[in-house]
């Protein structure tokens, strides 16, 4: 058989694979900017937009809750190009 058509074959389908991943996992990045937002609220939340009342470790905490969405998205792009490069080494 021929080993090159089986390669770029399977390299078709982790292209659309990843870009199926890429899709969902960007799509999903809405629900989580609502929970981050309802989480830094006042309301029930930690109450980050009053930064002079809190203590220092709500305001940690209130940075790393700050950092959720970005590292979600650093995710889903290592993740989608994992997926393609993993299928140029094989």
């Amino acid at each position: 058989m021929n080993k090159i058509g089986q390669a770029q074959g399977g390299v078709g389908i982790a292209i659309i694979v990843a870009l199926m991943l890429f899709i969902i996992g960007l799509t999903s990045v809405n629900f989580l900017t609502t929970e981050v937002t309802n989480a830094r609220a006042a309301v029930g939340g930690l109450d980050c937009a009053d930064s002079t009342s809190i203590s220092d470790g709500t305001k940690l905490t209130c940075l790393a809750v700050d950092l959720v969405v970005p590292y979600f998205i650093i995710l889903v792009f290592a993740a989608a190009g994992g997926y393609i490069t993993s299928r140029f080494l094989i």
